[in-house]
């Protein structure tokens, strides 16, 4: 019996709720370091969006795709 199967399935919405507000509180975090970048650029006097700053917005979307996928896998599908 795997932990998965030992535990009831609302254990198993509470853990998922839990991973899912890790993720969207990281998401958010990563939001805000992209923020940060794009006003260093544009404090720094830079002509075009940093590669970081892009990096981290593509980062930020992959996290918030993940708290969708597991919102549905919560919701049984």
């Amino acid at each position: 019996m795997t932990a998965g199967t030992a535990r009831g399935g609302s254990d198993r919405a509470g853990e998922l709720d839990a991973i899912r507000a890790e993720l969207a509180s990281l998401a958010e975090r990563i939001g805000d370091l992209a923020y940060e970048e794009l006003r260093r650029a544009v404090a720094d006097g830079e002509g075009t969006r940093p590669e970081l700053e892009r990096r981290l917005t593509r980062a930020r979307g992959a996290v918030e795709r993940a708290v969708g996928i597991l919102r549905g896998a919560a919701d049984g599908d």
